[in-house]
C-alpha cells in the first residue's frame, strides 16, 4: 500500500447542494510577487493564497488540493495539508487534474521527475470524501450533530442544536440528506432549512452518514454552525468540483 492510500481520505443560496465558487481575481502586483515565491509563500507564509500549477492563477487555497513529492519522487495528494515538503497546489477541478497529469505540469512545477500514484483522480475523490466524513464524525463527538427526522425537524424549527437557552446551545449550520433517502422527508424539511438559510449537503448515502455518526445508517442529519461545519463545506465543495459528489 503506498503513502497516498494511508492518508485519511461557496455554498449556494442555502436551498441546494453546496457548489464551488469561481476563483477570484487578484491584483497584478500580488501575481508578480507570487511569481517569485514558492506556492506556500504567496503574499506571506500565513496567506491563504496559492498558485495553481495548471492555470498559473493565484487563488484561495480553500478551493485547491495540495500535493507533495516524496523522497523517491512519488506525487502524493495531501488533502489534510500536513505533510512536510514544498507544496504543489492544484485547483480542485476534474479537468485540471487530467490536464496537469497529461501535460506533466506537476513535474514542471517541482522541477524534477515525479511519478503520480495510479488512478489519481479517483484517489483524490476518495480522500476528500473520507476527510469530509471524518469531520462529520468529529462534530458528533463534540455534541454538534443530530440525526433522525424528528430531531432534525425540531432543530430546523428552533434554529439551534441543544437545549434552548442552555450553555451548549448552537445554531444549525448544515443540513444533510442521504443521497439514497426518500424525497418525502426531504420535502418536509426543505422549507424549514430554506427559512434559516441552512445549506443542504446531499452527496453522502445513508451508510456513509451512519458510519460517520457511529450508527448503522442516517438519512436526516444537522450539524452545528462553527469551524467544523465550515471545513466540511469546503470538503464538499472540493469533492463536487472533482466530480466525486456521487456515492
Amino acid at each position: 500500500m503506498d503513502a497516498a492510500d494511508n492518508m485519511t481520505d461557496q455554498a449556494g443560496d442555502g436551498t441546494g447542494p453546496v457548489t464551488v465558487a469561481p476563483t477570484p481575481a487578484y491584483p497584478p502586483e500580488l501575481d508578480a510577487e507570487a511569481q517569485a515565491d514558492e506556492p506556500e509563500n504567496v503574499a506571506g507564509r500565513k496567506s491563504p493564497l496559492r498558485r495553481c500549477v495548471a492555470t498559473g492563477r493565484v487563488g484561495d487555497k480553500a478551493g485547491m488540493i495540495r500535493f507533495v513529492v516524496s523522497p523517491d519522487g512519488v506525487l502524493v495528494p495531501d488533502v489534510d495539508e500536513t505533510l512536510p515538503g514544498r507544496g504543489l497546489w492544484l485547483t480542485a477541478d476534474a479537468k485540471l487534474v487530467e490536464k496537469a497529469l497529461t501535460k506533466g505540469l506537476f513535474a514542471k512545477a517541482a522541477r524534477r521527475a515525479v511519478k503520480p500514484v495510479p488512478d489519481l483522480p479517483a484517489l483524490l475523490c476518495r480522500l476528500v470524501r473520507r476527510r469530509a466524513l471524518g469531520l462529520v464524525g468529529l462534530a458528533r463527538k463534540g455534541g454538534g450533530a443530530l440525526a433522525g427526522f424528528e430531531k432534525v425537524q425540531a432543530a430546523l424549527r428552533s434554529g439551534c442544536i441543544g437545549r434552548s437557552g442552555g450553555a451548549g446551545q448552537k445554531s444549525v449550520g448544515l443540513w444533510f440528506e442521504a443521497s439514497d433517502g426518500s424525497d418525502d422527508g426531504r420535502t418536509k424539511l426543505f422549507a424549514l432549512a430554506q427559512a434559516l438559510g441552512v445549506p443542504l449537503v446531499d452527496v453522502f448515502d445513508r451508510s456513509e452518514l451512519g458510519a460517520a455518526l457511529g450508527r448503522d445508517e442516517a438519512v436526516h442529519v444537522v450539524l452545528a454552525a462553527g469551524p467544523l461545519a465550515k471545513q466540511i463545506r469546503r470538503e464538499v465543495e472540493r469533492l463536487s468540483a472533482l466530480g466525486g459528489a456521487g456515492s
